[in-house]
């Protein structure tokens, strides 16, 4: 077990080798049988943390607010649009007047191009934990508490097929955080990794390359495809799930695509949704998940989502135990 977490910034899960991945997980299984026996789990006695959003919450916020005072900490809810910031205050200036008010700081701020660099900044400043509530390129709690439960369901992780696979949806121009979080992540657990979307959506080249090298490290695969239908057939794990389509400039830096959430490119891909038919071509004891919220009818039909093989509220749970164990180990092990 990799024991050295202690003040350490929570933005990237490639910030962590594979052996403390499994620390976090560790902790996460020990917490929650703790939570499911009452028995009380007070690592955090009286620290504080700021949880800063620019956008909205329902899995994340509440996560971190119920975990930080299960653990015996209070975790204070900030509004970016109450904030100073909405004034123009520096990333400089919010993480070093925070960080000496408090334990540790997290943010969600998921505005392309922006959100990664700000709390970059801020965890350059800050003299505490900055942890990553979701950004534009990386959502780690999510990614975390997806392997979880996966190692929860299926035991062994090597030679799973697990099929990231686009999907269709009008609710808004969901950020490509999560995917890219899986994509790095799982085949790091010698997972086969395929990643499904039409033309136009791909990832950024960087992603797939380390994606790629991290599947060689560890004896994962990485596929690439527009078949969708070959994502399906024969996985162990489906994962549809909308994002943004995005450009890459002249400069070779990835820049936001369409502003409008539903254009004719996006209306072209409306075949794109998880169906009970789809569902049939994978493992007979294939599982449905999801990040949440989903967009019901859109990306996925009610059929599967409430299904027996969809284990989104089981994933959407160990959001709780995740966060509980990083906060655990980043505000207060060694």
């Amino acid at each position: 077990m990799q024991s050295f977490f202690r003040g350490r910034h929570f933005i990237n899960l490639e910030d962590f080798s594979r052996e403390e991945v499994e620390t976090m997980l560790e902790v996460s299984f020990d917490l929650k049988k703790k939570f499911a026996m009452g028995e009380p789990t007070p690592y955090l006695v009286n620290k504080t943390m700021f949880l800063i959003f620019f956008e909205q919450s329902t899995r994340t916020r509440n996560s971190m607010e119920a975990g930080l005072a299960q653990l015996g900490g209070h975790a204070g809810y900030l509004d970016s649009s109450t904030m100073q910031v909405s004034h123009g205050e520096s990333a400089k200036d919010t993480a070093i007047i925070l960080s000496s008010f408090g334990h540790a700081i997290a943010c969600r701020y998921c505005n392309w191009g922006y959100g990664n660099k700000y709390l970059t900044e801020m965890a350059k400043w800050a003299k505490v934990p900055v942890m990553n509530l979701q950004c534009d390129l990386y959502h780690p709690f999510q990614a975390l508490a997806d392997l979880m439960t996966m190692k929860e369901k299926f035991g062994k992780l090597e030679r799973l097929k697990v099929s990231i696979i686009w999907a269709y949806a009008e609710s808004h121009k969901k950020p490509i955080s999560v995917p890219v979080s899986q994509v790095l992540l799982f085949p790091r657990y010698g997972m086969d990794v395929v990643l499904a979307h039409p033309k136009g959506w791909e990832l950024p080249d960087w992603v797939i390359a380390q994606a790629k090298a991290n599947a060689e490290k560890y004896g994962g695969t990485v596929t690439v495809t527009d078949d969708e239908e070959y994502a399906y057939r024969n996985a162990h794990i489906v994962i549809p799930k909308n994002w943004g389509n995005w450009v890459t400039d002249q400069t070779g830096l990835t820049a936001a695509g369409a502003v409008k959430v539903v254009d004719e490119k996006l209306m072209a891909h409306k075949s794109w949704k998880c169906t009970e038919e789809k569902m049939a071509l994978a493992d007979k004891d294939v599982v449905y998940m999801h990040a949440l919220p989903a967009d019901r009818n859109n990306e996925v039909e009610d059929a599967v989502i409430d299904g027996p093989h969809s284990i989104v509220y089981d994933e959407a749970e160990n959001r709780l135990h995740t966060a509980k164990a990083v906060m655990t180990l980043l505000m207060g092990g060694r």
